[in-house]
């Protein structure tokens, strides 16, 4: 998609435009055309008057205002002149389409327009919907005005998507691509369509075909006159359907100048290279000098401050006992209860002595110091949580603290039970009302939840705890660098890892902490935060008992019913300090109104923790300008910088009343995706305003290094990661000695590699810069960075140009964004022009089904984990993948002026064998006299009635598995020469007319058994047609019409369909040719068989629908059948002695030959199994195989996947009924497609204890081998080792037939390739057909087919049939019967259904197999292209909920494991996808449904 921009220049643009449009644009005096603009925004007066009513109801909808937390003025500026760039371009986004599901109601109903019957009316009302928002007023155009413009009538022809074309002249591109979309235009190379074959519609409301005038441009059609609209595909049909519009809208958005057409040979690449991007050579780089690291001021030294925390808590506790330590607040906000200082101190040592004696006996202690405990506490219980933490301490066991398990699968649940296990932790402390609240089994105990250690529960209410005695004492020693505590911090994974924090780190914390806020003894802070880990717990736990603090504890549930809480509470007591994020200051806005007498006058510090967020400064802007008025000092608001390994980076002091208030940065977003600080001057779109979080702590230094790779110190003005020094942070990830050593004992170094210095520096995951004054910016979190291509974009700012698109909704902390369809779409605009990256996916999810943190955030890496295993149940998504990925492979290019011969040369030169391989050799293994003496079927079937009359050949099973119908030779004999006769006199035929001989499975012996046999003896050429169905009547007259039979012989069932209403009514009865019932035949004897004068003379024909939907009759001649009983009999060892079991359909190709001819020619006896009566009974088969001890049969794949997944759970059934298949030596599956090794090897399996095996009957196994996918798309085969990426495992395609030779041929040079090629397969064989039976005798597609030559190097000019399957040939190890080394032929796949994309042959089967495997919900699916687009379908066996779940997971399976992108994904009904008697998928027939509309899908994604 890149290289467009460089194919037309400007000039030459605008040129072309205006001699195409010249015709259709009216000339204005003296104006060039190429000049006039198109006159925009002309909104007709309905849409105008209902836009007011229609805002009242969205923000009805919404609840209330608009939330201005995220309500940034600079990013809603920026995003609305973004999305004002793109006015000039129109929509050109197909809406997907959804069936409407009776029971799914989903908030999809808002965001999904009604499915219209054509996709002028659906893009209508997209455009007119999106009209009716004031923001986006100006960025659309309407749909009235320019559907009456337009070139063509109906909506399709739109334009380029505004996402691909940043780059182009903005207001002409749109009409440009109109044209385009419209016009052949000489240098476009039309892309090759698969198949010629074109489905009109069977609707009666579209039109017939239509002709197209010979400019190619079909003139605007009135409006009104029909609903569906004209569609060109690429070759020239013009196809009308819904689908087929929206298609084409899809390829406009993707519509450039093509590429030159491929040349004639490729380059035999092994590897595909990979298109890198380029650096942008404009990129900004750094350019100042290295940095140096920035000290702190020194940690003063006051005298009172105590050797450890704990004993700060014991000199407060037993001194100043009547102190308040902490209050806490119920639901309502109101103080409920006060911890003083003394009551801390006494129960902390109660449950410390607990704790270390009176768990477990004194010789045997649960606890010993050292060990870790888990505190699961509420959030609204914080004076427990504070006394159990201090026990902790003072017993000098560890804490970990941890959220209440609420269920089984909380989101991230597993990952801390993950964390429990690695710490050993067996025992939890909790309070009683939190353990009956936890969820119990049946029997009263707690559950285990999943992935979390057994663990002993104690409960720390103080009755439950036993009082120390007067001696005890706790031991309390200077702090030093033994744990304190372990926090918790989840990962960017998901996976949660426990901080460590050492006594001397918790203390100095607390003491930089109380010199940088300036804390004094009695001060009361407001702790909105998390008491249980990161500022919540240092500054509302530790440093509050450090400094005689009073806290206040507002939770999260108060919050959430009462947001002015805090404010509240910090006017009633008088506080100092508060602890917030942005949230709290925007809650706080929100509930402005209902208390107008509050004042903030005494607060000196408004500590923002979430000061390093994108949205922090309009949020601390925001409030500043409203609770100004309240008292708010403007020098009060200090953000801060934190994070779980260093604790606090960075802190904005108290200032003094009247300084001026520090800088901001208005950084360029451009330069910050490159990692380098640049002022934004000429953009402000594309600006990021940040504020500082203050100096350095006080004793700390600190340093910015590369993010990635060894940490080198940045350069002034280049962004990275905080690194602190200090001992004030976190000490190590416990039990994770390689992580804790990248992270916690950082050396920086210099430009030339050497180490700065000898202290160890602890990463922050914050990334930013030490600006002037040394004040410290931070940009963003390492775990929320985002590289694409080279850039990184930070998360969070992306979030807040999505959030500026449209109104938001804000429900607790979660952001639900409320849309109309038309900013669904305006997102990637916008999130394209600001931050210059494609949205690769965007889902719409229902309000609240996002996995959420415990304190109301959206938890992302289970989010991340839902999407990529589809349960997230989006009601609407939006896949953009061809702007996002622009690294695919290059296309392949074939090479000019390589001939085919020069590749043999290159080929013998390199040493490879040309690719070929061959039967045994028949003259060698010549049979007795039966070869010489007859040469014609019907002699050996008199010879055998004459012999042995009562020898047995044939026996038909019902369902039941008794035999219905049995034939000795003379019984075969008889009928046959009945059959004959009748033809001679009903019929009238002659020698050499055609019979169609139909006959359904099971009625007695009229089946093609006995009609080819007949019809032989009367010198007919029987033509085996496939008996019709009660519903589709349509392919029979074909076949009868194509092979102009002149008379049909049937059974009683079967005449009657024929002669029914329902036949009327699909053909004209009338041209049926003679009817003949062969049920009641005439006891009347044939006066001579006939006999033909030559071998070559027609035999049968064989009628087949191929796999692509093409109809073919193709001509056996007496000798080709001969033949080809002769080797079935020499390959299976077939004599008249022998059994065979034959499940397979007998209407063409080999199942026709096994189940009638074979056993005339070889005297064994065939047990037919018709694959229809599995249906009823699936244990028919293998119970016939059983109870017959037959060591060869024949099946299909439709059988042995019907056996498969029909008999998988009931093999024990099979052995009650003591089915053994111990008797088995081969079984043969007859198919036209590469073997299934997964399901042979799964049948295998399951019935391996009914002992089965699948082995050759003569030579060895059939081998398989590993090749590699990449090369295979290069028509090359390179073996590789098993388990290697990208690797796919082939099995050989059985053993060749004696007399058949093989040899490998490159399609297009028709030469013979090396045996390191993919080729065409081409056999010469004895029986070999001897050319397609066509009615206009069209002897060149013949000739073609079953008599070709090689191109060169055959000098015995020998002629080959093609096959038209590709395959290879590889010599084994094995050794054949004729003491050479056996050469094994592989088949890959058919070569009219591969798809040939980017110059690449793909094979349907492969991106099959991977689309299976993404979900549990896909039962089937096939793949086809259009035009240049690639089609998956996939069948839903879930409920359609999931539909919307599949289409991100095919998109990407298909992308990582092929590089294609999926151009359309459709989901239907289980069913859907058409699979003929042998069990293929016929692709073609699914496309020509698709393209028709009739598929009825569940939902369809047009992927941009």
């Amino acid at each position: 998609l890149g290289s467009a921009a460089r194919d037309i220049t400007q000039k030459g643009y605008e040129k072309k435009r205006a001699k195409l449009l010249a015709p259709y644009i009216p000339q204005t005096h003296g104006v060039d055309p190429a000049l006039q603009k198109e006159p925009r925004n002309q909104t007709p007066a309905p849409a105008a008057t209902s836009a007011p009513s229609s805002s009242k109801y969205h923000r009805a909808r919404s609840g209330g205002a608009r939330d201005e937390r995220y309500r940034s003025d600079i990013h809603t500026e920026a995003v609305q002149a973004a999305l004002a760039k793109h006015k000039e371009q129109k929509m050109a986004l197909p809406m997907p389409t959804k069936r409407r599901s009776t029971f799914v109601q989903s908030p999809a109903d808002a965001c999904t327009p009604p499915d219209t019957s054509s996709a002028s009316e659906d893009e209508g009302s997209l455009r007119r919907q999106a009209a009716l928002s004031a923001a986006l007023h100006q960025s659309l155009q309407n749909a009235e005005s320019w559907i009456n413009r337009s070139i063509q009538g109906s909506s399709t022809s739109s334009s380029a998507s505004s996402t691909l074309s940043h780059g182009e002249g903005k207001g002409t591109s749109g009409t440009l691509a109109d044209v385009f979309a419209n016009t052949r235009i000489e240098n476009f190379s039309v892309p090759p369509d698969v198949t010629a074959t074109t489905s009109s519609s069977s609707s009666s409301a579209r039109p017939a075909t239509i002709d197209i005038p010979p400019s190619g441009i079909v003139k605007g059609t009135h409006k009104g006159s029909n609903r569906s609209s004209l569609m060109d595909t690429a070759d020239g049909v013009p196809v009308s359907s819904r689908v087929s519009t929206k298609i084409q809208q899809l390829l406009n958005t993707l519509k450039r100048p093509k590429r030159p057409p491929l040349k004639e040979f490729f380059v035999d690449d092994f590897e595909e290279i990979v298109e890198v991007p380029q650096p942008d050579p404009n990129q900004p780089k750094p350019e100042g000098r290295q940095m140096t690291p920035v000290k702190g001021e020194p940690l003063g030294v006051v005298c009172n401050w105590p050797p450890a925390l704990e004993a700060a808590l014991q000199r407060w506790g037993t001194t100043q006992a009547k102190c308040p330590c902490l209050t806490a607040l119920d639901v309502t906000g109101k103080p409920v209860y006060t911890l003083t200082y003394g009551k801390l101190w006494s129960r902390s040592l109660k449950l410390a002595y607990t704790l270390l004696n009176k768990l477990g006996t004194k010789n045997e202690p649960v606890l010993k110091p050292g060990d870790r405990v888990a505190l699961v506490f509420p959030n609204n219980d914080p004076v427990m949580f504070m006394v159990a933490f201090y026990g902790c301490l003072l017993a000098e066991v560890i804490p970990v603290p941890i959220e209440v398990p609420l269920t089984r699968k909380d989101a991230g649940g597993q990952q801390i039970g993950f964390l429990l296990g690695s710490c050993g932790i067996t025992l939890a402390l909790t309070t009683e009302v939190c353990l009956k609240g936890l969820p119990k089994t049946q029997n009263g105990e707690i559950v285990q939840f999943k992935g979390w250690p057994r663990l002993k529960w104690v409960v720390t209410d103080s009755k439950y705890l036993s009082k120390s005695p007067k001696d005890w004492q706790p031991n309390i020693s200077t702090a030093g660098t033994e744990p304190a505590y372990i926090e918790y911090k989840t990962s960017k994974e998901g996976s949660v890892m426990g901080v460590t924090v050492s006594r001397i780190a918790m203390l100095s914390h607390c003491q930089a902490l109380s010199q940088a806020c300036n804390y004094s003894e009695g001060e009361t802070i407001v702790n909105v935060l998390d008491f249980k880990k990161d500022a919540g717990l240092w500054h509302g736990m530790l440093t509050n008992v450090m400094n005689k603090l009073h806290t206040l504890s507002v939770p999260y549930s108060v919050m959430k019913t009462c947001p002015l809480s805090w404010v509240q509470r910090v006017h009633t007591h008088k506080a100092k300090v508060a602890l917030v994020k942005c949230r709290d200051l925007h809650w706080a806005m929100m509930a402005h109104r209902d208390q107008r007498d509050v004042s903030l006058s005494s607060l000196r510090m408004l500590i923002v923790t979430d000061g390093a967020n994108p949205w922090s400064v309009s949020s601390c802007d925001a409030f500043l300008s409203l609770f100004q008025s309240h008292g708010l000092k403007p020098e009060a608001i200090c953000p801060c910088a934190t994070s779980p390994e260093a604790m606090t980076v960075a802190i904005r002091r108290p200032g003094v009343p009247g300084a001026p208030l520090p800088g901001r940065a208005i950084l360029s977003m451009s330069g910050l995706s490159y990692g380098v600080i640049r002022v934004n001057t000429e953009d402000k779109n594309s600006a990021l305003t940040v504020q500082d979080v203050g100096h350095v702590m006080p004793g700390g230094m600190m340093c910015i290094v590369k993010p990635d790779g060894s940490p080198q110190l940045c350069k002034t003005d280049e962004i990275g990661e905080i690194c602190v020094s200090s001992r004030t942070g976190g000490m190590l990830y416990y039990g994770l000695t390689g992580v804790t050593k990248n992270t916690f004992e950082v050396i920086p170094v210099n430009l030339a590699g050497s180490p700065v210095g000898d202290v160890p520096f602890v990463r922050s995951g914050l990334l930013g810069f030490v600006g002037p004054g040394s004040l410290v910016f931070v940009v963003g979190k390492i775990d929320g960075l985002l590289t694409v291509s080279g850039r990184r974009h930070n998360a969070d700012d992306i979030v807040a140009t999505g959030l500026a698109v449209e109104s938001i909704k804000t429900v607790y902390r979660g952001r639900l964004v409320v849309m109309k369809p038309s900013s669904f779409f305006n997102f990637c605009p916008a999130i394209d022009s600001i931050h210059q990256v494609g949205v690769y996916c965007l889902a719409l999810v229902p309000a609240n089904s996002l996995p959420k943190t415990p304190l109301g955030g959206i938890h992302i890496s289970q989010t991340k984990q839902h999407f990529l295993e589809g349960s997230l149940h989006p009601c609407n998504i939006l896949m953009c993948p061809h702007t996002c990925v622009t690294n695919l492979p290059k296309p392949r290019q074939k090479q000019p002026g390589v001939g085919p011969a020069s590749v043999m040369v290159g080929n013998l030169v390199a040493g490879k064998r040309i690719a070929q391989a061959a039967g045994r050799d028949l003259g060698q293994i010549e049979d007795n006299d039966l070869v010489r003496k007859h040469q014609f079927l019907t002699e050996v079937l008199q010879w055998r009635a004459q012999a042995t009359p009562d020898h047995m050949l044939f026996l038909l099973l019902n369902a039941k598995g008794t035999p219905v119908c049995t034939a000795t030779c003379l019984q075969l004999h008889k009928r046959a020469e009945r059959i004959a006769s009748v033809l001679y006199d009903k019929g009238h035929l002659n020698a050499g007319d055609n019979v169609a001989a139909l006959s359904s499975c099971l009625l007695a012996m009229g089946t093609s058994l006995l009609h080819s046999h007949g019809c032989l003896y009367a010198g007919c050429i029987p033509v085996t047609v496939r008996p019709p169905h009660a519903q589709n009547l349509t392919i029979l007259p074909r076949c009868i019409l194509v092979s102009k039979a002149a008379c049909i012989l049937t059974t009683q069932t079967l005449m009657r369909l024929l002669k029914s209403r329902e036949a009327a009514a699909a053909v004209d009865v009338k041209t049926w040719p003679t009817i003949i019932d062969t049920d009641d035949l005439p006891r009347k004897r044939l006066p001579q068989i006939y006999k033909p004068p030559t071998p070559e003379m027609l035999a049968y024909l064989d009628f087949s629908v191929s796999t692509t939907g093409m109809l073919t009759g193709v001509k056996m001649s007496h000798s080709a059948v001969n033949a080809l009983c002769r080797a079935i009999k020499l390959q299976c060892e077939l004599y008249s002695s022998r059994q065979i079991a034959i499940c397979l359909d007998p209407y063409c190709g080999l199942g026709f030959t096994l189940w009638c001819l074979c056993s005339v020619y070889s005297g064994h006896q065939s047990i037919l199994i018709p694959p229809m009566e599995l249906e009823s009974n699936l244990f028919l088969w293998l119970s016939t195989v059983s109870q017959y001890k037959i060591r060869d049969t024949f099946c299909s794949y439709s059988v042995m996947e019907l056996c498969t997944k029909g008999l998988g759970n009931q093999v024990e059934v099979l052995k009650a009924r003591g089915t053994n298949l111990s008797c088995v030596r081969t079984c043969v599956v007859v198919a036209e497609e590469r073997p299934r090794i997964s399901l042979t090897q799964s049948f295998s399996k399951l019935f391996k204890d009914i002992a089965i095996c699948l082995q050759g009957t003569s030579g060895p196994d059939p081998t398989t081998v590993y090749v590699d996918l990449k090369s295979l798309r290069h028509d090359r085969v390179r073996l590789v080792e098993r388990g290697a990426p990208q690797s796919l495992l082939l099995s050989e395609s059985g053993k060749i037939l004696p007399g058949v030779k093989v040899i490998i041929v490159n399609p297009e040079t028709k030469g013979p390739v090396g045996d390191s090629h993919l080729g065409e397969i081409w056999v010469n064989s004895p029986h070999t057909a001897s050319g397609y039976y066509t009615i206009y005798d069209n002897e060149s597609l013949q000739a073609d087919h079953f008599n070709t030559r090689l191109s060169f190097g055959d000098a015995a000019q020998t002629l080959w049939a093609r096959t038209g399957y590709l395959g290879f040939v590889r010599r084994t190890e094995l050794t054949a019967a004729s003491g050479d080394r056996h050469d094994a032929l592989y088949v890959v796949g058919a070569l009219d259904e591969t798809l040939e994309l980017r110059g690449l042959r793909y094979h349907p089967i492969d991106i099959e197999t991977s689309v299976s495997r993404t979900h549990r919900s896909i039962a089937e699916c096939a793949v086809f292209t259009w035009t240049n687009l690639l089609v998956v379908v996939v069948e839903l066996c879930g409920c359609e909920q999931e539909a919307l779940d599949l289409v991100p997971l095919v998109t990407n399976v298909v992308l990582e494991e092929h590089y294609l992108i999926v151009g359309v994904v459709v989901v239907v009904d289980p069913g859907v996808i058409p699979i003929n008697s042998r069990g293929e998928k016929q692709r073609m027939h699914l496309r020509d449904s698709f393209l028709a509309d009739q598929l009825d899908p569940i939902y369809v994604a047009y992927n941009m």
